[in-house]
């Protein structure tokens, strides 16, 4: 059996649950959520997703990301969340011999049963529910499973890994966030965050958690990355580490770059945590600057690097697509999973281990959090 077959078969049994696609959000950038304009029913040119290219990638659930940027706070962040939310409903009513709506861990399996692909939804940033619990609670009645403390703003109760410290950690309302996201089964997303907030949030919950799009400081020393103290708490917590793609993550090459484009940015009055402008100051600046190369390989030694201080139980795959300008190669639109789990298994990964890699740890993680809510 070649290992392109290999990977073919185990796709079957495990298909790929990944953590984080900015979709939705491409979409509303697009065309403002018209489904006819931008119809991901079939191959598309400008965007990292449509169904066709998961099905080649063998997507079998994914975390649609319901992002909305720091730059809408209050009513508006709300609203746009609900928009977000809703575009993901219609995607499902519109393809429904494709997609399927999953809010439990058995809804996914009954996804897989039936050859469709499970559509799960977290909301990026604490933001989005404007420090109301209803809010909170709200969200997860419309279908959000897991909710990122912060995106790259801090929040009042809670530091975001590209703003400045204020708590080191959570404030009083933060321990009460994490413990009715507990309550109601929604999961605990710890990318984004300090590592402050990272340590404090571990501390205080009774459930796994999840860094959705995330990979390891160890070999990127970015503070996007999970520092390696807390990989090892995943073990006794239970969660996972959903390892990302984006290359400034990934590559210390492109970090370093990345660093120099947020400097020159800086002297343009430009934040780098600010995306809708500082992505354009990007694209015009690396004409001059260009961006260091990132390969399918940059990612293989995080997996491997979370799997080790981690452990095998505690690492799954978060690509981020449609939320990143640009992509390692071998990985450049979501028929990339296949190129990687390729990869590792001519390292040695058993079938076993690819398995809890693709979709196996997450399913675990989500039905634990399932438990702790039903007390």
């Amino acid at each position: 059996m070649t290992t392109a077959d290999r990977i073919s078969a185990l796709l079957e049994k495990h298909p790929v649950w990944d953590g984080h696609n900015d979709l939705p959000w491409e979409l509303r950038e697009q065309s403002f959520y018209d489904l006819d304009a931008v119809d991901v029913g079939r191959r598309l040119t400008t965007t990292h997703t449509d169904l066709p290219r998961l099905r080649e990638g063998g997507v079998g659930a994914q975390f649609w990301s319901v992002y909305v940027p720091s730059t809408l706070q209050g009513g508006a962040a709300v609203t746009a969340t609900l928009e977000q939310i809703d575009c993901v409903h219609r995607l499902v009513e519109r393809y429904p011999d494709t997609l399927r709506l999953a809010l439990t861990a058995a809804d996914v399996e009954q996804a897989w049963s039936e050859g469709r692909i499970a559509s799960l939804m977290g909301a990026e940033g604490g933001h989005s529910v404007d420090g109301s619990l209803a809010v909170l609670r709200m969200l997860h009645t419309l279908g959000v499973r897991y909710m990122t403390l912060t995106h790259n703003d801090n929040v009042p109760w809670a530091d975001s890994a590209t703003d400045e410290e204020v708590l080191g950690g959570l404030s009083a309302f933060g321990e009460d966030v994490v413990r009715e996201m507990n309550r109601i089964g929604m999961l605990v997303d710890l990318s984004h965050t300090s590592a402050g907030t990272m340590r404090h949030a571990l501390r205080v919950t009774q459930a796994p958690v999840i860094f959705s799009h995330s990979s390891a400081r160890a070999v990127c020393d970015v503070p996007r990355n999970v520092p390696d103290d807390v990989l090892g708490t995943l073990a006794t917590n239970g969660g996972v580490c959903m390892v990302t793609f984006v290359p400034q993550f990934v590559s210390p090459a492109v970090a370093a770059w990345r660093a120099e484009g947020a400097q020159a940015a800086a002297a343009e009055g430009i934040r780098s945590a600010d995306i809708g402008a500082f992505e354009p100051f990007v694209a015009r600046w690396q004409a001059e600057h260009p961006q260091p190369r990132t390969t399918l390989s940059d990612v293989v030694a995080h997996v491997e690097h979370v799997r080790e201080v981690a452990g095998i139980e505690h690492v799954g795959l978060g690509g981020d697509y449609d939320g990143t300008p640009s992509l390692p190669e071998g990985l450049e639109d979501v028929t990339g999973y296949p190129r990687l789990l390729a990869a590792l298994a001519e390292r040695g990964w058993s079938d076993v281990d690819l398995g809890r890699l693709c979709s196996g740890n997450v399913l675990r993680v989500l039905r634990d959090a399932e438990a702790v809510a039903d007390g």
